[in-house]
Formats: C-alpha cells, sequence, structure tokens
C-alpha cells in the first residue's frame, strides 16, 4: 500500500515565508555516508572528507564535522552579502577589509532535541561604527544562510569598524 503522505521529488516545491523561489541558480548534491563518523563527498568530488566527532562530545576530534563545515559556509557566504551591499550602497572593500567570523554552537533544547546557534564576528575596515552595522543589518537580510534559518537558530552579531 502507498503512503499518501510520501512526497515523491517532482512533488517537493520549495518556498520562503515572504518570497517564492523564482529559479535555482546554484544547486550541488552532497552524500554523506557514516553519519558524524563517516565521509562526505559532493558529486563533483571536489569536497571529499572524513568526519570525525568532536573531542568535546566524546569522539576523536581527527576530522572536520559538521558544525565547521556550516560556521565556514556561513562565514563565507555572509562576507559576499556584505560585499554585495556595500557595493549597492557606492562603497567599494578589498578582500582584506572585510573580516567574518562564524562560530556554531550545538546544543540540546528542553525537549531534549539537538539544536544549532550561531554568531558572527565582523569586522569592517575604511568605515564607521554605525555604517558597519548597517551594511551587517542589510547583509542579513540578503544571506542564503541568514534566510534559511532565521526564526529557528538563534544568531548573534559583533560588529567593529576600524
Amino acid at each position: 500500500m502507498k503512503n499518501s503522505n510520501m512526497k515523491t521529488q517532482e512533488q517537493t516545491h520549495l518556498t520562503t515565508d515572504s518570497d517564492r523561489i523564482t529559479s535555482t541558480l546554484y544547486s550541488t548534491k552532497v552524500t554523506a555516508t557514516g553519519g558524524r563518523h563517516g565521509q562526505i563527498r559532493s558529486d563533483d568530488g571536489l569536497l571529499d572528507m572524513k568526519l570525525a566527532l568532536p573531542r568535546q562530545l566524546g569522539g576523536r576530534g581527527d576530522a572536520t564535522n559538521p558544525e565547521q563545515l556550516f560556521a565556514g559556509g556561513y562565514a563565507a557566504c555572509f562576507e559576499k552579502a556584505l560585499l554585495r551591499v556595500s557595493r549597492e550602497a557606492g562603497l567599494r572593500f578589498a578582500d582584506e577589509d572585510v573580516k567574518v567570523t562564524a562560530e556554531v554552537g550545538l546544543s540540546r533544547n528542553e525537549s531534549g532535541g539537538f539544536v544549532l546557534s550561531a554568531a558572527l564576528a565582523v569586522t569592517v575596515t575604511g568605515v564607521d561604527q554605525k555604517k558597519a552595522e548597517e551594511l551587517v543589518e542589510s547583509a542579513h537580510k540578503i544571506c542564503p544562510y541568514s534566510n534559511a534559518i532565521r526564526g529557528n537558530v538563534e544568531v548573534g552579531t559583533t560588529v567593529s569598524a576600524c
């Protein structure tokens, strides 16, 4: 008997709360085997890594983990979003003028489920504090990682202008 709650790949449509996705600009596939003690590999082979549970969670800590991968992706994506909103505001920064450090935490909620938290430390050289904060706020509105986790993951930000 077919389960009517199951969705096929063709039936799945991605939407956001505020906007419908009009077209996919880029898509990638990564396959995980072995969970947190396993391996991940992208369909093009450019990402091919061993995973390990961090020492703090009782693992060996001898390889990367999903939280590190998420933090790296979030930091890189947020920096690009910040550079884009800066350009739109008539500002041009060199790569070394903007630094984003993402920290991702893994915790348990009150019901025992696992939850993530995130913190972004953003440094912008060449503008005052107020402008740097405005740029970070604008970047949060267009960053795909910020949009994906908004309302679900607590994100703290620290902004420094030099």
